[in-house]
């Protein structure tokens, strides 16, 4: 097979299992075949290659195709092998202990968040949120805390890319408005989302660096407004950065 046929197989292969992977109850050749833009045929070569490894399975009953426990596992074994998790999940802990509140830890990549913990706390509170699932940054607290501390270039990238899209009427979607706010961030030590990406929900963040003093992750303590008032979060800040400042150092921060 020639390079290019090669790359352009790869690239349909990776369509169909991120079509896939929007599809709870799964799809048929057909269905996938017209988003694709293929023909039924090249679809279903592709389909039974990913299902031979285990990527790709098909329901006997319905001969739907469904995303394969081949990807839960790379998943699990790709969490399992990223130190930050194992580094931070004492400091999580204690965060949690101490708030009672849901804390997350994300990391960056290619302009998103992706949250790789969380812990639930003893409180009641429902969030979008999931181990697995992608964020926006300009409205997000872990987000913000990133941005703060990413290279200005990298960040206007990041905005040319993605925009400022409203998530609430609290969204910051003015751009001059969003550098300021990464100002307060980077002069405070600390990041705040208050009720900018979901109704009812504010949250505190802090950046979490590695050896390099690059900018790599951020935890947040989220909670309702009755609660996550601004003289908690007053309280908690202070604290949360000293929880930042030793998980960076256990990924030898200095």
């Amino acid at each position: 097979m020639e390079k290019d046929s090669f790359v352009k197989s790869v690239s349909r292969a990776l369509q169909i299992m991120d079509i896939l992977s929007n599809e709870r109850h799964g799809m048929g050749v057909t269905e996938i075949a017209k988003q694709i833009g293929i023909h039924k045929s090249s679809v279903y070569r592709l389909l039974s290659t990913l299902v031979e490894y285990g990527y790709v399975e098909q329901d006997e009953e319905t001969e739907r195709y469904k995303l394969g426990y081949k990807l839960l596992e790379m998943s699990s074994k790709l969490l399992e092998s990223i130190d930050l998790r194992k580094e931070a999940k004492p400091y999580l802990r204690e965060l949690e202990k101490l708030t009672n509140e849901v804390v997350h830890l994300v990391v960056y990549d290619q302009g998103e968040v992706i949250y790789i913990e969380k812990l639930d706390g003893n409180e009641t509170l429902r969030m979008h949120s999931k181990v697995g699932k992608r964020a926006p940054m300009h409205c997000t607290a872990v987000g913000k805390a990133i941005l703060a501390h990413l290279p200005k270039h990298v960040v206007v990238d990041i905005l040319d890319r993605k925009g400022l899209p409203p998530h609430t009427d609290y969204t910051i979607t003015d751009r001059q408005m969003l550098f300021q706010e990464l100002e307060r961030v980077r002069q405070h030590g600390y990041a705040l989302d208050l009720e900018e990406n979901e109704y009812g929900i504010r949250c505190v963040a802090v950046p979490i660096f590695d050896h390099t003093k690059q900018v790599i992750a951020a935890v947040s303590v989220s909670g309702p407004t009755i609660r996550m008032t601004n003289e908690r979060i007053e309280q908690l800040h202070a604290q949360m950065r000293m929880i930042g400042k030793q998980i960076s150092e256990r990924l030898g921060y200095r």
